[in-house]
């Protein structure tokens, strides 16, 4: 099971040198460049650019007409294709036969990943239950994760004490340490380790819908503990104390430590339950009849949760065009095997697998045709799809739309956008922002897909009711993921994710980001919980 860096440029088997063709070739390369001379020597800009570009813009009509219009009014509203909201109709020949409800609202938090894997998963148990109206505890999960987090912060800070504090890695982890995002394989972590609650066993509070407040006291609690523990660190070293006795004081004091982040989140989030202790759910389905049932947080993942497609079955397909397709990719931002029970939960994209664990929790690169072909497939087999998608581009909130026709800047500023999807990823122009899920999808003819069928979670007056459409020229540029159960998957693909044979990429890359922080320990045996996590 090895790890090898991530290679993005294939190195070439054989190269035959002719000093004459090469020289003819750059010649002619450099000819067709137009080699001209700057109006500035030393790149700076001058009135002279400005005199030459203005000179060249009063006479365009197109710019004219654009300077008319468009320093009135949101360009959005204004470059909006009529054509392109004509032809996105909420009309699909393939959905879901079983339609959820509520419409989720994350509200203002980064959730999107908790409410989507939730909306996934709730349609089995309304279906089987018979439910009109149905949520899981998104909060329950987000308590969790962000403890976890916290935790993970603070092993990485004990792992990494001997490095600047000015490092590369030190002010990576220590930017964005406890964001409210999060990827499939760490919310799968989650519910293995802690199991689901329904919402009304542990409802929302004011912190979990509006998380800055919470984020940014947590955040300078945490950067000041690991100071705290960086200088012990650096003390205990000087002092010639043993390794080992250093890395058992340093953590004992990070659990001092993190019981101030455990007391201001269940201040502000409520003490969730304990996910090995019975609670009591009792509920209405639509015959008017109440049931009653009884078990613990993990019981309920179990019972309800576990059947027919499990999560943890279930595995990531990616389209990443700068990479290799029918690799297994993961992200890293440090080794951290030695604070890992690796038989608590699943592996997750952080650390190289296991060679004992069955499955790699990394994901599946692949063309963009596959993860169509899959999503039709789930669709048609009754499955809920959960997938990610950079939702900022080329979408309208208001509408529902999300179309690479929608906006017509190119004829409104005379330009042309040229960046393919994998330019966008190696410039930082795209990056995987927003998770939801797609219940239904219109095929031609041909069984070629159209549009698709989007359930987001920012509340009833997003879209349609809740509901978007993503057309299928969106989905083959924005969209960068898709969560498959194995059953459902292609078996060449299947093979490739339990081979574990992974390239690992680096935590800032772009398909690496979002899944660095999350190393889950859970140990039941405490009153608090204590365990390391992911972002």
């Amino acid at each position: 099971m090895g790890n090898q860096p991530s290679s993005r440029i294939p190195t070439p088997t054989k190269y035959s040198f002719d000093e004459k063709d090469d020289f003819l070739q750059v010649s002619d390369s450099v000819s067709a460049l137009h080699i001209t001379n700057p109006l500035s020597s030393n790149g700076s800009l001058t009135l002279g650019h400005i005199a030459s570009w203005e000179a060249s813009a009063s006479s365009n009509s197109k710019v004219k007409l654009a300077r008319t219009i468009l320093s009135q009014v949101d360009l959005r509203s204004v470059l909006g294709s009529r054509s392109a909201r004509i032809s996105d109709q909420h009309i699909f020949n393939h959905v879901l036969d079983f339609k959820t409800g509520p419409i989720t609202n994350q509200k203002s938090s980064g959730r999107c990943w908790l409410f989507a894997t939730t909306n996934v998963i709730r349609y089995g148990i309304m279906k089987r239950l018979k439910l009109k109206e149905f949520q899981l505890s998104q909060s329950y999960l987000f308590f969790w994760d962000k403890l976890n987090k916290a935790n993970y912060y603070l092993e990485l800070m004990i792992e990494h004490a001997e490095l600047p504090v000015d490092d590369r890695l030190i002010n990576h982890l220590s930017d964005d340490l406890i964001s409210d995002g999060g990827q499939w394989d760490m919310v799968v972590n989650l519910i293995e380790a802690y199991g689901l609650v329904p919402q009304s066993i542990y409802p929302e509070s004011t912190h979990s819908s509006l998380s800055s407040p919470l984020n940014s006291l947590l955040k300078t609690k945490l950067r000041e503990h690991a100071l705290i523990l960086r200088t012990l660190a650096d003390t205990l070293r000087g002092a010639h104390v043993k390794e080992e006795t250093v890395i058992a004081t340093l953590r004992a004091k990070k659990e001092e430590l993190i019981r101030e982040v455990y007391n201001i989140m269940t201040a502000t989030l409520g003490v969730p339950p304990n996910p090995n202790k019975a609670f009591v759910w009792e509920y209405i389905d639509t015959d008017d009849k109440v049931s009653r049932w009884e078990g613990s947080p993990k019981d309920y993942f179990e019972q309800f949760a576990s059947k027919p497609f499990s999560p943890l079955d279930s595995f990531s397909l990616i389209n990443d065009p700068r990479n290799e397709f029918s690799k297994l990719y993961t992200a890293t931002s440090s080794e951290m095997s030695g604070a890992v029970d690796p038989f608590s939960v699943r592996p997750i994209s952080l650390l190289p697998p296991d060679p004992r664990l069955t499955t790699s929790g990394s994901d599946v690169n692949t063309e963009i045709e596959n993860l169509k072909a899959v999503v039709v497939r789930m669709i048609k087999a009754g499955q809920p799809v959960f997938f990610g998608c950079d939702v900022g581009k080329f979408s309208d909130k208001d509408f529902g739309i999300m179309d690479t026709a929608l906006f017509d800047y190119e004829n409104a500023f005379d330009i042309k956008l040229g960046l393919s999807k994998a330019d966008r990823l190696q410039i930082c122009d795209s990056a995987m922002t927003h998770a939801m899920v797609i219940s239904g999808v219109h095929l031609d003819p041909s069984g070629k897909p159209v549009r698709y069928k989007v359930e987001n979670s920012w509340g009833e007056t997003a879209g349609k009711d809740g509901y978007f459409i993503m057309s299928d020229a969106w989905f083959e540029q924005y969209v960068y993921q898709v969560v498959v159960p194995k059953a459902l998957a292609p078996k060449e693909l299947v093979q490739v994710y339990e081979s574990g044979d992974t390239v690992v990429l680096p935590p800032w890359d772009p398909m690496g980001v979002i899944k660095y922080h999350y190393l889950p320990i859970v140990d039941f045996t405490k009153v608090v919980y204590v365990g390391s996590v992911y972002i």
